[in-house]
């Protein structure tokens, strides 16, 4: 039989004063849902209230119920939260439309699925209700069964979606867990690398730890730059502070007897000097040759390695590029290795000071260094004199 407004009321439901609340002690369900979803019914109809109530209660669902759009509201907000309402359209104080906007604009209630009840049958009707965000939508007279079956499909659409969301967030999670496995197993193998680099001189100290750092300095203090705005964006400057380590790999080819040979370089000797950066560069395209692959902070890495000797005015090595054409990446590098080095102790001279140091680049400006790469470096040298001195610098 199709409930109606004349079914007489059930005492399992009392009329409170905004709202009626089923009682517990009165007639006990004849079966329970597996999960005990609680289901809110807003209609301004005590019969209708009272006729729904009664029929999901012994269906097992646990009956939140509301005479008007408001307390509807609240209840919908209040914890615990209703697994689904039951919304009626022609209420007096707020209609179902109304009230459908104020929950799926209120984050506490936005994702609660909603049917309407209603004794509007138009498609015009019915097209409004789902162009709204409505789940589902029964027209009164409506069958106890028909109900019964809506409900239970709109909850395991809930419970799917639910179920489909815990597993994406548990999918996302272990992606980021592997991401930053990834992330630490690569920076681990470059400062591996490095290291295995600064082993053959050993007087060089934390040189990567400070170049690293002067890099990623340098470029954040450049990133607001016109010349520079559009290349040294965030993710850059990290896949660049990840790669400059690498600079120098291509020491690890050259013989002992010319690293760490105190004195002045032959000329054949220096020459064998400068091939540290094709060895190193050629190092790791052939890497990425044997894996068939490459990375951003590989391409940047090779050319830091390749081309952080070259000069703004074309005498530089291997390739005598200048300007512009020289990546900005080796173009930072350039300054932050030199600072460096001079402010080091080696093996072929001692450590200069600070000052003496910001006279040398301030005079390579233009001519070794990029001029406007040198006046920012100049600009917040304190900053790099820092760096070097919280990194144990010697000398």
């Amino acid at each position: 039989m199709p409930l109606t407004d004349t079914r007489p009321t059930v005492s399992s439901l009392i009329l409170g004063e905004n709202v009626i609340v089923p009682d517990p002690h009165a007639n006990p369900p004849r079966r329970r849902s597996t999960d005990n979803e609680i289901i809110l019914i807003v209609d301004d109809s005590p019969e209708n209230l009272s006729a729904l109530g009664s029929l999901l209660q012994d269906a097992g669902y646990r009956v939140k119920v509301a005479n008007s759009g408001g307390t509807g509201l609240r209840l919908a907000a209040q914890a615990p939260k209703p697994a689904l309402i039951l919304l009626d359209i022609m209420m007096q104080d707020m209609n179902g439309h109304e009230v459908l906007y104020y929950l799926r604009n209120n984050p506490e209630t936005r994702d609660i699925p909603v049917i309407f009840l209603t004794a509007k049958d138009t498609d015009e009707d019915e097209e409004r209700a789902f162009a709204a965000g409505i789940a589902d939508y029964i027209v009164k007279p409506f069958r106890p069964s028909i109900v019964l079956a809506r409900v239970r499909s709109q909850l395991l659409v809930r419970h799917a979606r639910s179920w489909l969301q815990d597993q994406n967030q548990a999918l996302e999670a272990e992606v980021n867990r592997r991401m930053r496995e990834n992330e630490l197993i690569q920076a681990v193998s470059i400062r591996a690398l490095a290291h295995l680099a600064e082993t053959r001189d050993n007087e060089t100290g934390n040189h990567i730890q400070r170049t690293q750092n002067y890099v990623q300095l340098l470029a954040m203090r450049l990133a607001d730059r016109p010349r520079f705005s559009r290349s040294l964006t965030p993710k850059y400057i990290e896949t660049l502070a990840r790669s400059a380590p690498l600079h120098d790999i291509g020491k690890v080819g050259i013989p002992d007897a010319i690293l760490l040979k105190p004195g002045k370089l032959t000329p054949g000797e220096w020459a064998i000097m400068r091939t540290h950066t094709t060895l190193g560069c050629d190092a790791i395209a052939l890497a990425e040759k044997d894996i068939n692959a490459s990375a951003d902070f590989l391409a940047q890495a090779k050319e830091i390695v390749r081309w952080h000797h070259e000069r703004w005015d074309g005498t530089g090595y291997p390739d005598k590029l200048a300007g512009e054409s020289i990546p900005v990446s080796a173009r930072l590098m350039a300054v932050a290795d030199v600072f460096d080095a001079l402010i080091s102790k080696r093996v072929y001279k001692d450590a200069m000071p600070f000052a003496e140091v910001r006279r040398i680049i301030a005079g390579e400006r233009d001519r070794q260094f990029d001029p406007e790469i040198t006046d920012v470096f100049l600009a917040h040298c304190h900053e790099f004199e820092a760096i070097a001195l919280h990194y144990g610098l010697d000398g």
